[in-house]
């Protein structure tokens, strides 16, 4: 094989994980709109945490808990259950959400599902 086209077969993969991660920052970004909080906190680290934390309830300092190794695992399953109900959803969306993130992400985003539980503005 030669460079050239070692060179094409990597360009064309550079595209498609760009594109996986626009579709997935614009999904990110319709979700929290949604949920009543500004669209553009989904893309800054740390702080999307935090208002993700705010669209499931949760209290501010469960961020503590998502640097502990093995321990951010089980508390993102418990965000990720609680982002389903906060939409309206059970237990199987949870569970897309959990092992097929990035499709349930887009259907939650540009899907029918409703934000049910009061929006909690954060700025």
């Amino acid at each position: 094989m030669t460079f050239a086209a070692n060179s094409a077969g990597g360009g064309i993969a550079l595209v498609a994980v760009l594109a996986i991660l626009v579709l997935a920052i614009v999904a990110h970004w319709k979700i929290f709109t949604k949920a009543g909080q500004h669209g553009w906190t989904s893309i800054i680290p740390i702080l999307n945490l935090i208002v993700l934390l705010k669209i499931v309830k949760r209290p501010i300092w469960w961020i503590v808990l998502l640097l502990i190794p093995f321990v951010n695992i089980v508390v993102l399953i418990i965000l990720l259950v609680d982002l389903a109900k906060a939409f309206g959803h059970g237990v199987g969306f949870a569970l897309g959400l959990i092992f097929f993130s990035f499709i349930f992400a887009l259907i939650l985003a540009f899907g029918k599902s409703t934000y049910q539980l009061e929006p909690d503005p954060l700025f």
